[in-house]
């Protein structure tokens, strides 16, 4: 017997698109089996490490925790479409300058919380930063370099127009 199957209705990384999805199959293993979108990595399969972030509505969310049918009606956004819109250019040019990247695993994970952080936490500082990154694991860095980056990016961040953060990436 087949697993049952719900049509699923949403826009990834701005395209409207449907799917069938088994009523069981979590968003992450649809992104990557389905689509071809392998830039979120699963890693514990349990929502510890952050490996598998997405955003869902504009919020981080674990991939690895959401059922696919959960995205229906919702705007679903990748590190892939994130990327291409070029809004996280800006905070993968500080992981770079800070040297932030090492093994990658964690990257895609990573700049969806620090995106989320620039986006809401303008005002964060050392150890808010700390602290909202807190959920994601890297074993390569030892996270200074990746709070080196996150707060060069918000440093920039606070000396532009409130108004400017809204309209994405800074140009």
């Amino acid at each position: 017997m087949s697993e049952k199957k719900i049509s699923t209705h949403f826009t990834l990384n701005g395209v409207p698109t449907q799917r069938d999805v088994p009523v069981r199959l979590h968003l992450v293993d649809m992104l990557r089996e389905e689509l071809g979108l392998t830039g979120s990595h699963l890693g514990c399969e349990h929502g510890v490490c952050g490996a598998c972030q997405v955003m869902v509505d504009g919020q981080p969310v674990r991939g690895c925790l959401t059922l696919a049918v959960q995205a229906d009606g919702r705007q679903v956004e990748t590190i892939e479409g994130l990327s291409d819109s070029g809004e996280l250019a800006e905070l993968q040019a500080a992981f770079l300058a800070h040297n932030a990247f090492q093994c990658g695993f964690c990257a895609s994970g990573m700049l969806i919380t620090a995106l989320d952080i620039v986006r809401h936490h303008r005002d964060a500082d050392r150890d808010g930063i700390r602290d909202l990154i807190s959920g994601n694991y890297c074993r390569c860095t030892g996270y200074q370099s990746i709070v080196d980056a996150i707060e060069s990016v918000l440093k920039a961040h606070r000396a532009l127009p409130p108004q400017r953060l809204t309209q994405g990436a800074a140009s």
